[in-house]
């Protein structure tokens, strides 16, 4: 595959509610847009940054810096055997593996629809549907929360995920787990505690959870390994795992019992699946976080869950959760099942509505050969 144009845009898109984390509120997202053409065939892909470091290092503008100044002059003119070589040309630049996956899994999506079969079939994966589950921001009062699991569960979401802090956390998962003795249920907090908060963090192991997902620093494996000899609930590292030596290390060590993969956050399709295979191998169960995606990002999350070792609902929601109208066609729409099929056409399964990402645009470049062009 011979890499022919890149083409990097920049969209704002408003949520139709503010979510809110430990560590912020969102109410719009500025998403970057990959696009690129290989052997005439053109491909998509999205990088998950967020528009300040609060996830992780990465943010939209560093990202815009990286593509631009690093990634797009080096790849643009090569040919590639497969999309899984494209990494190696990438080992120059530390980090940025948002930046760098928004930029792979564009060209997986051309290879998926060289071969002319689905994105998920080519990557590995083996489900016709994937399982639900639904993330929700922190609500200011606990009876306002327990309302919003309700209009969830009543859409068919099959696992219901409460983001916490500390002061929004015990009470409000007591009032939801009183009302809904059955359902699965699970906390991610975001790095809010410390290791000192084991004893409160205690606490939750009464309400039969599922994980606590990431409670502890971003960066703190070793902690976390102190934290689940301490509790019986199941701790979910999500920040701390960037790569199969991350993952591979956390289980070692006892620092987590499942795994969230975020395509993002380990550097696209490549290195979801080798994080899936250590897990798989460790008979760890994994499962995809979400980064507020639009469509495009949302459809390659889809394709990464079909593989074996998701085995756990994640947070792949329908479009119709956040956007008053998402940018691919047809819209990511979930059953009353709590499932999303896995597309039948080749590549992503979706088609991009460009001239919505042209309204939502606000800035643009390509490179062609190496030049760099605005537009």
């Amino acid at each position: 595959m011979k890499i022919e144009r890149v083409t990097l845009r920049e969209i704002r898109m408003r949520l139709k509610a503010p979510f809110e984390t430990s560590f912020g509120v969102t109410q719009e997202r500025r998403i970057l847009l990959v696009e690129m053409i290989a052997d005439g065939v053109s491909g998509w892909g999205e990088i998950t940054a967020l528009e300040s470091p609060s996830y992780n290092p990465e943010t939209t503008d560093t990202a815009w810096h990286v593509v631009s100044d690093f990634i797009a002059p080096v790849i643009v003119g090569r040919d590639l055997p497969s999309s899984a070589d494209l990494p190696n040309l990438l080992t120059g630049i530390r980090g940025h593996s948002m930046a760098k996956a928004g930029v792979e899994n564009a060209l997986w999506d051309i290879e998926a629809q060289q071969k002319g079969i689905p994105l998920w079939r080519l990557l590995g994966g083996t489900r016709d549907e994937i399982t639900c589950g639904v993330s929700l921001g922190i609500r200011p009062t606990a009876a306002s929360l327990v309302e919003k699991v309700q209009q969830e569960i009543s859409c068919g979401y099959q696992r219901i995920k409460l983001k916490i802090k500390p002061g929004k956390d015990v009470e409000f998962v007591a009032a939801v787990r009183e009302r809904y003795p059955k359902i699965m249920l699970s906390v991610d907090a975001n790095s809010a505690y410390s290791l000192g908060d084991a004893d409160h963090l205690r606490k939750l192991d009464k309400f039969e959870l599922i994980m606590i997902e990431q409670p502890l620093g971003w960066d703190d494996i070793y902690s976390h390994a102190r934290l689940q000899s301490q509790i019986r609930t199941a701790l979910c590292l999500d920040e701390c795992i960037n790569n199969r030596q991350d993952a591979d290390a956390a289980v070692a060590i006892g620092a987590c019992k499942i795994i969230n993969i975020k395509l993002g956050r380990v550097g696209g399709h490549t290195g979801a699946r080798r994080v899936h295979d250590v897990c798989v191998e460790r008979a760890v169960p994994v499962w995809c976080g979400g980064m507020l995606e639009s469509g495009i990002g949302r459809a390659h999350n889809i394709a990464m869950s079909t593989l074996p070792g998701f085995t756990l609902p994640g947070d792949v929601s329908a479009s119709s959760r956040y956007w008053t109208e998402d940018i691919i066609e047809p819209e990511v729409e979930v059953s009353p099942r709590g499932t999303i099929a896995s597309p039948g056409a080749s590549g992503l399964g979706y088609t991009v509505k460009r001239n919505l990402v042209e309204q939502f645009c606000v800035q643009s470049r390509n490179w062609t050969h190496g030049v760099q062009v605005a537009v």
